[in-house]
Order: C-alpha cells, then sequence, then structure tokens
C-alpha cells in the first residue's frame, strides 16, 4: 500500500472507536523495524519524527526522506507525522516535505500565544491538505519534570480547537514523557470529560509510562492516537546490549543494530493489536 494520508488513519479508528499506534523513528533501523510490526499485525501505523530527532540528523529532510521512501514501500498503510516540533518553521518545513500530519507543540507558550501560533500552522497546513495535532495542558517530563497533576480543562480544551482549527488535540491526562516504568496513572474521568467536549480525536503523549490496561481503559474513555517511544526504545537497547554481551569481539555494527531492530518487531505487533482491539468496535486487521 502506498504512503496513507494521516488523516485517512486517523479517521478510522475515530469512527471506529479504537486506538491507533503512533511510534517514534530514531534512525533507520527503528523505521524499518516499526515498519516490519506494523506488517506482522497487518495494522496502520503513525511513524513519528521529532523535533529531536531532526536535530540528532542534522536536519528534518534526511530522516524524512528515509521514512516517507520506506512507508511506500510497507505493505500496511503508513503516514509520516512531525512530533513534538516547538519550532513553527519546523512545522512548515514537515507540510512542504510530504509529511501527512504535524504536531504544533506551543504548550510551553501562553494561551493566548499558543493559540496565535498554533493557529497560523494550522492554516498553512492546511492549505496543503496536511493534518494538524496541538497540545493544551503541559505533558510532563519532557524537560525532567514529571507533573501528573497538571490537567487539561475541556472548557478551554474546545474553545483552543474552536479559535485554532487543528484536528487532533494531545490532552495533559496524568502521563509523562520519557517513563521507564509503565506506573502512570491516568484521569479516565478527564478523558471522558474532554471526549464529551470536543469534536476532535484525543491523543495520549508519555504512553510509555502507562500501562497495558490502563491505556485499553483510556481508549474506551475517549483516547483515540497513543504516542510510544520510550517504552519501545527500552526493547531495541535491551537487545542490543544482550548481543555485545554474547558476542564481545563483534565489529560490524549492523549485526547489533539487526538486533535491536528484530526485537522491535514482535512488541510493535503487539501494541498495535491491543490498541485496535481496545474501544468500541475491535477492528481484527486490514480487509
Amino acid at each position: 500500500m502506498p504512503l496513507t494520508a494521516t488523516r485517512t488513519i486517523m479517521d478510522r479508528a475515530a469512527q471506529e472507536g479504537t486506538g491507533q499506534g503512533a511510534f517514534n523513528v530514531i534512525h533507520l533501523e527503528t523505521l524499518e523495524g516499526l515498519i516490519a510490526g506494523a506488517e506482522a499485525a497487518r495494522r496502520p501505523v503513525i511513524l513519528q519524527i521529532s523535533e529531536n530527532c531532526a536535530k540528532f540528523h542534522g536536519g528534518l529532510e534526511p530522516v524524512a526522506a528515509a521514512s516517507l521512501a520506506a512507508a511506500r514501500k510497507a505493505s500496511v498503510p503508513v503516514a509520516v507525522h512531525l512530533d513534538h516540533a516547538e519550532d513553527e518553521a519546523l512545522a512548515c518545513e514537515a507540510v512542504d516535505l510530504g509529511f501527512g500530519s504535524v504536531m504544533y507543540d506551543g504548550a510551553h507558550l501562553e494561551y493566548a500565544k499558543n493559540v496565535e501560533v498554533t493557529a497560523r500552522v494550522a492554516a498553512y497546513a492546511h492549505g496543503r491538505g496536511v493534518y494538524v495535532e496541538a497540545e493544551l495542558g503541559k505533558v510532563g517530563g519532557k524537560d525532567g519534570a514529571h507533573a501528573p497533576g497538571v490537567l487539561t480543562d475541556p472548557a478551554e480544551a474546545a474553545a483552543f480547537v474552536a479559535a485554532t482549527g487543528v484536528d487532533a488535540l494531545a490532552v495533559a491526562v496524568g502521563s509523562s514523557h520519557a517513563m521507564t516504568e509503565r506506573s502512570a496513572a491516568l484521569n479516565l474521568d478527564r478523558i471522558t470529560a474532554l471526549k464529551a467536549a470536543l469534536d476532535v480525536p484525543l491523543v495520549l503523549h508519555g504512553s510509555s509510562g502507562v500501562s497495558d490496561g490502563t491505556i485499553v481503559a483510556a481508549i474506551a474513555a475517549g483516547m483515540t492516537k497513543i504516542n510510544v517511544s520510550t517504552h519501545l526504545n527500552g526493547f531495541f537497547t535491551r537487545a542490543v546490549r544482550s548481543y555485545l554481551d554474547a558476542n564481545p569481539a563483534v565489529v560490524d555494527s549492523r549485526k547489533y543494530l539487526g538486533a535491536g531492530r528484530a526485537a522491535l518487531v514482535p512488541e510493535v505487533a503487539r501494541l498495535l493489536a491491543l490498541f485496535a482491539g481496545a474501544g468500541a468496535a475491535p477492528n481484527r486487521g486490514l480487509p
């Protein structure tokens, strides 16, 4: 199947009331492992490239070109998304490079400024057919601060979506970025209230710190897009470490990076099946 618009994948999940996995690309090996996992599960996947990832690779274009090319060759629907861009120019660059969606993250700004810049990004993206995600209510962890008590207000969220025209909203409901233990407690009542107040899909960031059961409950309460990065990075890193421990003389990096890539496949497949099986209308795979 060809590269797929994020809107197509998100609309299907939202209509079915199920969860859609969105997983972060770190480098070529994770990119390949994520797609292989989606193919194993016969489920769509959203590949996410963060602002930090773009900086690591010296710019957005190289890692974007690889991701878009790999998506075009996949046998399942694959969308490419810009994750957590605090730089407006980077969000516009992603639109121009052919991304199916961009997330402009203005949660660090004062509310009025967040609305102003997010609306501007949305107008630019929508003019070129690109889906837009934004964030309201700080999700902790990216600056090292674990802030599970900060929650998105439903009334403010409804006003924000109306003012900006975004297509999906990342909300703070108790998760935190970069957690290595799955111990976050989500406020399911707040998810339900946000779902009732909004007519756009909700996005859960910091899902690596959330248990399977709680994610399933969050999807049932109204979450659609489930972002996972740190959890999968752990599988990759543990496999590399294990390979090097067992093969201390290896010098060919393809050997241990290949082990990391292979370790992603079953966990990506498992998560996509878990998310797709949660919610109102479980979907068993592609037709």
